[in-house]
């Protein structure tokens, strides 16, 4: 009896043997060898082998391209995907020849080639994808290739991209994505590759789109330089990870084993439902798709079917799991295999928070202003030719009365009619026309710089004069009074120089220190602590900067040193810096100030005419509120209207040096820093010699900032020239300007503050908003704690606003901080 149980027991451990042998569900890897050797799948497929009745066959790449499908392993599952050189035919002969469990839907893998199918089935799903248009140069659809280019934009059959804008190949093999960006922001376009080394795109001058072949068309989306990608493992798991944007400078962060670096992060109901649609929609279990997180939606952009995350060993758990349960799902009562579906708790997204007494940084906030510029310089002339009144309505200047021209197209247009008027005058005689000719010679040679137009660096103001300019009691009361005409005001120059450029990327890199772990060299420490926040996604930062040219470079300037990037600032200017021009949040309109602003510049000027030394009744006027730098000022300069002569004749006296620079023939080819030339600064410096002193011998006190503006500008860029008497005006000129600068935005505080409020009210209240909010927020994008290897801290949120804007802002928000009650008068006890 007791050997009779003995070997019954020994013929079910046979059978079992044998039927774990030859067990009934093969689990077949139909893939390329570069893809079935690789960590992720051989990390899932040992998991997967864990599985009671799972055996893994891999097909050899041999077999696959060189025998039949009918010699194929034969299995009852399949995973399968295409790569390239994978030879998706015969997978999809095999699949209808054996009939396996497929993980990923062969079929469909043919549309994930074609971007056009991709967005075709996403729209059809409902999913958010960026506006688009396809250009289709194939023979078979004429209908739909119609591109008109333009300076700033695209045209494709009707629909108008505006660049920025982003130029795909239908192919989704063809990873040679160009992305376009426009004059303003300094032109050209980032073109986009498959990872080679540490590279993954590069910035070109080309700003022109590709005459050949076929593309999609989309709206650029500003996702303040990180990308998200998500890896699904059927319809209701997704892991997501974010990385540093492949447009952003190009250049692939990688560790210390050489792999890239990307940090796993929470995704939002709303993507989750994204996710499950993707992965339903295009029958693929497992399947990797790339979101774009802008303006607080997230759209997809790319489907790139199988694809597995790397270096996560609870990814790798998670997705074995799953998969396991999948095919045993399919293929257990099939094979008549006991086994029932697990029923286990759903890891909670708990996100742990710091404790103790510690203090934790929650908010930056900072209010920048641009870097070293080029002297701003301004022409005023009025103009009745017809050709003026036809751009004028042209470009619909009637509506507001005002007009103005910085895209290339409209300084083109300016500058044809400024030459065709240079040719009707021709030679003459007249004063008063020769007086117009130099203005319009002026206005010929600012247009013409650089060769090209870039309209961050010079524009043209129009506005409607209805009876004409008001003339002067010294001026002649002549029949054209009464009609209507244009003041054209022509600005140029306040462009960030190479020296700004540096500056403010120096500024990035030493604000760094400011965040955990920043401390120390930061000139020599890459890996502080802001930079591993915000590759982590626990870092809100947005930056905003004012519609001016020098102040957005300066923008991205700082945003390469703060993020240690690399290469040119365009592509980072696109992504990183948004603009702040809505409701007067950065931007100031300098040509219309207000009744107090002019009232205050009015008295200004009458107490700086004082032929006689400054009393004490004058400190009083000036200075009622006693800064320290205004009466030290004062105490200097004594008599301002005998200083103003000593800066005049120092004016006058460079003038004459630079016109006999001039005459030398060695100083012909004489280029000056930034490209100026001699006769340029002779310009420069001629026109505030006229504009200093007026007709009636006084002086105009409003032209302090610009001489003190161009002399510092001089002594700093071009001392090569060893111009005499250079470093006195500059020193004069300071003491003039810090009392006339900061004045001009109020005398006493009550103006002052009136100012300050006119200037800053947009910026203070956004300001508050950005203090009252806390990192408990919803809406924000946060690590995820269950993936995050080697982070103390995955609940820390830090969110940081970066504000770029010019003088107007800096002087109002200081002087709201220091007589607005925001602060304490007392000073600090040390």
């Amino acid at each position: 009896m007791r050997k009779r149980k003995m070997r019954k027991k020994k013929k079910k451990k046979r059978k079992m043997k044998r039927r774990l042998l030859e067990p009934p569900d093969w689990v077949g890897n139909c893939a390329m060898t570069k893809k079935s050797k690789s960590k992720p799948m051989t990390q899932i497929l040992e998991r997967l082998c864990k599985f009671d009745y799972i055996t893994v066959v891999i097909m050899s790449e041999d077999v696959i391209l060189n025998e039949p499908v009918e010699n194929w392993p034969i299995c009852d599952c399949l995973i399968s995907f295409h790569s390239k050189g994978f030879p998706l035919d015969k997978a999809v002969a095999y699949s209808r020849l054996r009939n396996p469990v497929l993980i990923n839907d062969l079929d469909t893998q043919f549309f994930i080639q074609d971007r056009r199918e991709v967005y075709r089935i996403l729209q059809q799903e409902g999913v958010d994808l960026p506006r688009y248009a396809v250009l289709n140069r194939d023979p078979d659809r004429p209908e739909e290739c119609n591109l008109v280019e333009g300076e700033d934009h695209v045209e494709v059959n009707g629909e108008i991209f505006p660049k920025p804008f982003v130029e795909k190949p239908v192919s989704a093999e063809d990873h040679n994505v160009y992305i376009y960006y426009p004059t303003s922001a300094g032109g050209g376009s980032q073109r986009l590759f498959r990872k080679i080394g540490s590279r993954s795109s590069v910035y070109s001058p080309e700003s022109s789109v590709r005459k050949t072949g076929s593309y999609i068309y989309e709206e650029f989306m500003p996702t303040d330089g990180t990308d998200v990608k998500v890896y699904t493992v059927g319809p209701d798991y997704a892991h997501a990870e974010a990385r540093k944007s492949p447009a952003l400078d190009g250049k692939v962060e990688r560790d210390s084993e050489g792999k890239e670096i990307r940090y796993p992060v929470m995704l939002t109901a709303m993507e989750k439902l994204v996710a499950r649609k993707v992965c339903l929609a295009f029958k693929q279990t497992v399947c990797g798709f790339d979101l774009l997180r802008a303006n607080g939606h997230s759209y997809v952009c790319d489907v790139n079917g199988f694809s597995f995350v790397k270096n996560s060993m609870k990814y790798y758990d998670d997705c074995a799991k799953i998969l396991g349960n999948i095919i045993m799902r399919e293929l257990a009562p099939q094979f008549h295999i006991p086994w029932s579906i697990p029923t286990e708790a759903e890891d909670i997204p708990i996100v742990p928070t710091t404790s103790g007494t510690m203090m934790e940084l929650r908010c930056v906030i900072a209010v920048i202003r641009h870097g070293d510029r080029t002297p701003k310089q301004k022409m005023k002339m009025e103009v009745r030719h017809s050709r003026f009144f036809e751009l004028f309505e042209h470009h619909d200047g009637y509506k507001t009365g005002k007009l103005k021209l910085k895209r290339p197209e409209q300084l083109q247009e300016v500058l044809d009619i400024a030459r065709l008027l240079l040719t009707e005058l021709g030679a003459h005689n007249d004063c008063e026309i020769e007086e117009r000719k130099s203005k319009l010679e002026q206005l010929k040679t600012v247009l013409e710089m650089y060769g090209h137009f870039s309209g961050i660096n010079r524009k043209v103001q129009l506005t409607y004069l209805p009876h004409g300019h008001p003339k002067t009691s010294s001026e002649d009361d002549d029949a054209r009074k009464d009609c209507p005409s244009l003041l054209l005001v022509l600005k140029w120059g306040g462009e960030l120089t190479p020296a700004g450029r540096v500056q403010a990327e120096e500024l990035g890199r030493a604000f760094r220190c400011m965040y955990p772990g920043g401390q120390g060299d930061y000139a020599g420490f890459p890996g502080c602590g802001l930079l591993r926040l915000h590759s982590t996604y626990r870092h809100d930062l947005k930056i905003y900067a004012s519609d001016e040219g020098r102040v957005q470079m300066t923008a991205a300037a700082f945003a390469k040193g703060l993020l240690a990037l690399e290469g040119e600032l365009t592509p980072i200017l696109v992504q990183m810096v948004k603009s702040a021009n809505m409701n007067g949040l950065l931007d100031s309109d300098s040509d219309s100030l207000s009744s107090c602003q002019q009232k205050v510049k009015a008295r200004l000027h009458e107490i700086m005419q004082k032929d006689k030394e400054f009393a004490n009744e004058d400190q009083e006027k000036l200075a009622p509120t006693n800064s320290t730098s205004l009466v030290n000022s004062m105490e200097c300069i004594k008599n301002p209207v005998t200083t103003c002569d000593s800066v005049f004749t120092l004016i006058e006296n460079l003038t004459e040096q630079i016109r006999k620079r001039l005459e030398d023939p060695k100083s012909a080819d004489l280029q000056l820093y930034h490209s100026e030339t001699l006769e340029l600064m002779l310009q420069r410096w001629s026109k505030l010699e006229r504009d200093f002193r007026m007709k009636n011998g006084r002086y105009d006190i409003s032209k302090i900032p610009d001489i003190y503006d161009c002399v510092k500008y001089d002594v700093q860029h071009n001392c090569s020239l060893k111009l005499e008497g250079t470093d006195e005006l500059f020193k004069i000129s300071k003491l003039l300007a810090d009392i006339i600068i900061p004045q001009e935005y109020g005398i006493n505080k009550e103006e002052k503050l009136e100012i300050a409020v006119g200037y800053c009210l947009p910026l203070i209240n956004k300001i508050l908003l950005d203090l009252q909010r806390t990192h408990e927020d919803e809406s924000v994008n946060k690590l995820h704690p269950l993936y995050s290897r080697g982070v103390l801290s995955p609940g820390r949120h830090v969110r940081t606003r970066l504000y770029f804007t010019s003088e107007s802002h800096v002087h109002s928000l200081l002087s709201i901080f220091r007589y607005g009650g925001l602060l304490d008068p007392d000073p600090d006890k040390i």
